[in-house]
Formats: structure tokens, C-alpha cells, sequence
């Protein structure tokens, strides 16, 4: 069955899980809402949200260190428990973090850890270059936030879209992890070396 992109977009809006799992479900319920809701339930990737405000006291500290020893990555992920943090799953969902991390290079974990001034730098700078289109004022501000938008997928971690599979964003497979463990799942802070790079 062909799935039209604007009811994944609704279904993923609704419930908070991955795009291939609201793909997978409507597909199963030949794109029937409510039943497709149903089926992620069933299969815990909806209730990712309903848990993003417990705490995360417990967790691990990970490292991934790329082929030739010139890039690496340090990374903190924090879940509820220490059960969690001993999990194999939540241990691979980690490492892999940190390798894409390795490989993309993203600059803050979330919109929330840049500096407002510095969006509103990038903003204004969109904004300018829309100007020279000629088009009319809202129009210029849509494509400003276009862009915008667009900058944050490639500086923000859980914006990005994973090397392994760019079909899922980080933050997609961080929503599946906490479907599959039934915890609460941050990422809290990263750093990534590469040789030569200038201390700052």
C-alpha cells in the first residue's frame, strides 16, 4: 500500500515515533489512524514522550574511536536506572551515538544549547540573502526559517539524520530506544577530537 507522506507526518506528530515505524504501521493498518496509533502502542514506540520528563540519574559514559586514531568521542548518556545502563541495547543505542557523532560532526545535542544569538546571527544572515530574491516580506521569512531549519539538521545532534540508516534522525532512534526499554533516555553532553584540531 502507497502511504501518503502527510499522514505519516500526522501520525508521527501524534504519538512520537520513528518515520519507518509510522510507515510500518499504517501500512499494516492499510491507513487506518486511529488502528495504526493502536499498533505503536502495542509495540511501545508512542510512549517516548509520556516519559521524556522522568529523570535520568543513572547511565554510562561511552567512547568510539574511528579507524586511524585521528577522530574520537566521548559521550554521556543518561537513562533512570542502573538496570538500564547495564542493558545491551542501551549500551549499542550509545555507541552508535557516538560514532555517528564521530562521522557528522554535529556541533550541540539540541536547538536548546545554542546560543540565542547566534540563532538569530544565522537568522538574520537567511533573511538577507531571501531579500535578494525580491519576493514579498513573508515570504522571505518562511524561507529565512527554511533555512534556518536546514542549519539545525546539520549542527544538532538529534536533528541529524543517522549514517547508519538516514532514514531516522538521532532523536527518531533515541525515541525507539526508550519505546524498546521503557525508560527515559537523554543524551547529555558530548565531545569529539580530532588530531590537530585548535584547543578553544
Amino acid at each position: 500500500m502507497d502511504i501518503d507522506a502527510g499522514l505519516v507526518k500526522k501520525l508521527r506528530e501524534a504519538c512520537g515515533a520513528g518515520i519507518m515505524d509510522c510507515k510500518m504501521a499504517l501500512n499494516e493498518a492499510q491507513g487506518d489512524m486511529e488502528e495504526a496509533i493502536k499498533i505503536l502502542r502495542k509495540k511501545g514506540m508512542a510512549s517516548a514522550d509520556k516519559k521524556s520528563s522522568r529523570a535520568t540519574n543513572e547511565g554510562i559514559v561511552d567512547y568510539y574511536i574511528h579507524p586511524g586514531a585521528k577522530v574520537g568521542v566521548l559521550i554521556e548518556v543518561n537513562c533512570e536506572t542502573d538496570f538500564v545502563a547495564r542493558n545491551e541495547d542501551f549500551k549499542v543505542f550509545v555507541h552508535d551515538v557516538a560514532m555517528h557523532i564521530a562521522a557528522a560532526s554535529p556541533a550541540w545535542v539540541s536547538r536548546d544549547d545554542i546560543p540565542e544569538e547566534l540563532k538569530a546571527g544565522e537568522l538574520e544572515i537567511y533573511s538577507a540573502q531571501a531579500k535578494q530574491s525580491g519576493k514579498p516580506e513573508a515570504v522571505i521569512q518562511k524561507i529565512a526559517e527554511g533555512k534556518l531549519a536546514k542549519w539545525y539538521s546539520t549542527v544538532v545532534l538529534l536533528e541529524q539524520e543517522f549514517v547508519k540508516d538516514p532514514e531516522k534522525t538521532i532523536e527518531d532512534l533515541r525515541r525507539e530506544i526508550i519505546g524498546k526499554i521503557g525508560e527515559n533516555i537523554e543524551i547529555r553532553r558530548f565531545a569529539r577530537f580530532r588530531v590537530g584540531d585548535e584547543v578553544a
